[in-house]
């Protein structure tokens, strides 16, 4: 293991032995394994880094100071979790470390909901999530064609959904709202 965490040797090593079309995560001592996502899914979230990259990453359109990054491996305390998109304020992690995994929680996650991770993406891990204390969590799922946002309460460590898009909606949502993105263009099949 390339990581100082405590993470249960194991379970990272039933981890790495899983086939590539498989991703495998460690939340609360137990080891999930999904299939890799289908075309809809990789879609949306391809998609969604291409809009918000460009003014938030690059400072096209927008006012940058973001890092992103899909499916990165995080090594937050002993659990291992693969967000499908996450983004880190440069103030908090201002060059890409060059490891295999991330031991900084991100700023804002975005998870693309499929029928095969749809339970579990709303409950282990947002409760995972929050734990970590990522401020900013996305629900972008391709199928009912909708974008839940939420953000991390400090007080409670609960999340609180602040908005939901849905179809082809301009999209002005937190931490993002500096510049909006037509929801539309995540989907396969545009009304």
């Amino acid at each position: 293991m390339s990581t100082a965490l405590d993470i249960n040797a194991y379970l990272y090593s039933a981890l790495e032995a899983l086939p590539d079309h498989e991703v495998g995560e460690i939340i609360a001592g137990e080891l999930h394994v999904s299939p890799r996502p289908a075309a809809r899914h990789a879609k949306a979230a391809f998609d969604l880094g291409l809009e918000l990259g460009g003014p938030f990453q690059r400072g096209r359109g927008g006012p940058g100071g973001w890092r992103f990054l899909m499916e990165p491996e995080l090594h937050l305390a002993d659990e291992v979790l693969v967000p499908d998109v996450a983004a880190w304020r440069i103030a908090r992690m201002p060059e890409v470390p060059d490891t295999p995994a991330i031991e900084i929680a991100p700023d804002w996650v975005c998870e693309i909901l499929s029928p095969s991770n749809r339970r579990y993406d709303r409950t282990v891990k947002m409760s995972s999530y929050a734990r970590h204390g990522v401020e900013h969590l996305w629900l972008v799922d391709p199928i009912d064609r909708t974008l839940e946002v939420y953000r991390l309460a400090p007080d409670s460590g609960l999340w609180v959904l602040l908005s939901t898009h849905i179809d082809d909606e301009s999209v002005y949502a937190q931490p993002f709202e500096a510049a909006p993105f037509e929801l539309g263009l995540l989907w396969i099949h545009p009304h």
